[in-house]
């Protein structure tokens, strides 16, 4: 597969995530007139992010936002597109999350998301290693709120393409309402990864070893904990028709992970700024 190629697929599930992770974090509920008029909001983001985990190189992918509204709102009751809002909330592009059962309180629910690929011409030190195919998450999660904060943990794990082994995903967040027009989440976690996992990802076998252009030994890491990471995010109403959201993640490698021959930096920073202008229609 090309260059060219491979980035226009990863850019693909980049905004096929992103567009459903817009429709259930950046619309209030309260835009409904009286009248209940349809609406969709239109725009465009953009996602900065490393080439592969351990990469100190970025990318930039821009994607756009579709955030559609059907039907009428009743004015005694909570709309049907806030109760999906709330059912499903969007992690990353690996890490989308529908609920199944529970409420406000304890939550469990199915995971999906998508792994882009990663070519060895992502880096030098990947070079003469081959390619790791991308390909469908599915996984589940559970949850429960305490208070002003929410704690998680998922398991991950990539079914089509190469097999990689699963993930399992912990972390805790909390939401403040700054005001009526601006929300902003922060959250920190952690990463546990397979053996599987971290042989794909962060090992390098004796045949890519004298294979590597870059000279990389042979490398076999355990399971263990991969990362921790912070992320913080808001949105933001500018009026009535134009919504602004930004968002920003830092992650840092740990352990075997950090170690590997194929990580050019264990700090991972990535990012999220768009913005979308809504359309009515009656």
């Amino acid at each position: 597969m090309s260059h060219s190629t491979r980035c226009a697929r990863n850019r693909f599930c980049a905004a096929g995530a992103f567009v459903i992770a817009a429709s259930f974090v950046a619309v209030p509920e309260a835009r409904a007139d009286a009248e209940g008029s349809r609406s969709v909001t239109l725009g465009a983001a953009a996602i900065v992010k490393p080439k592969y985990e351990g990469s100190d190189e970025h990318e930039v992918i821009p994607i756009p936002i579709v955030i559609p509204r059907f039907g009428e709102v009743p004015d005694d009751g909570p709309s049907a597109f806030k109760q999906f809002r709330k059912r499903v909330n969007f992690r990353g592009l690996d890490d989308i999350r529908v609920r199944a059962l529970g409420g406000e309180r304890l939550q469990v629910g199915a995971v999906t998301g998508y792994i882009t690929k990663r070519d060895q011409d992502d880096g030098r030190l990947l070079r003469g290693l081959g390619d790791i195919d991308g390909g469908l998450v599915l996984g589940a999660y559970s949850g429960f709120t305490l208070g002003a904060f929410q704690f998680d943990a998922a398991i991950l794990e990539k079914v089509t393409g190469d097999d990689s082994g699963p993930e399992f995903r912990f972390g805790v967040e909390t939401t403040q309402q700054v005001n009526e027009r601006t929300r902003i989440v922060a959250r920190v976690g952690t990463t546990y990864a397979s053996d599987d996992y971290m042989q794909t990802y962060f090992g390098v076998t004796p045949l890519q070893s004298r294979s590597s252009k870059a000279g990389l030994p042979a490398y076999t890491p355990d399971a263990g904990i991969k990362d921790v990471f912070f992320e913080l995010g808001g949105t933001m109403d500018l009026s009535e028709r134009w919504l602004l959201k930004a968002g920003g993640r830092y992650g840092r490698l740990l352990g075997d992970a950090a170690d590997s021959p194929v990580v050019e930096t264990a700090n991972q920073f990535s990012g999220v700024l768009g913005l979308g202008y809504r359309f009515d229609w009656r």
